[in-house]
């Protein structure tokens, strides 16, 4: 606990943020560009006009959230120095990224077995 008071609100803001991004860079920028899909796939019934824009879309939003990651990761990183804290690196970010991707994994297959009416048997489930 002495060490999170000794890293400072600022720092702890910014692990927020990074990992508020990275939870939308699992989630959020599948499911928005999934329902953009199923709007152009609806607005002109080609499905391959809905899954390009889509994947276009995806790597687009990827490609812009990953230098606002690392921005976020190199940010923490001065706050750290400017404490007198030693220097790890990427490791916030890494261990932000993966406790979003397992919570983010969690979400879904906790969405998909429970929820989404998908059998845990598919091949039992005449």
């Amino acid at each position: 606990m002495r060490g999170l008071v000794r890293l400072g609100a600022s720092a702890l803001l910014l692990l927020a943020m990074m990992f508020v991004g990275s939870l939308g860079l699992w989630i959020g920028v599948p499911v928005a560009w999934l329902w953009i899909a199923s709007r152009i796939q609806a607005a002109t019934s080609s499905l391959g006009a809905a899954m390009g824009a889509a994947f276009v879309g995806v790597l687009v939003t990827i490609a812009a959230t990953i230098p606002l990651l690392s921005w976020l990761s190199r940010t923490y990183r001065r706050q750290r120095i400017a404490r007198g804290l030693d220097d790890t690196g990427n490791l916030a970010l890494e261990i932000v990224m993966v406790t979003s991707a397992g919570l983010a994994l969690a979400v879904f297959s906790a969405w998909f077995f429970l929820f989404s009416g998908a059998s845990l048997f598919p091949l039992l489930s005449g």
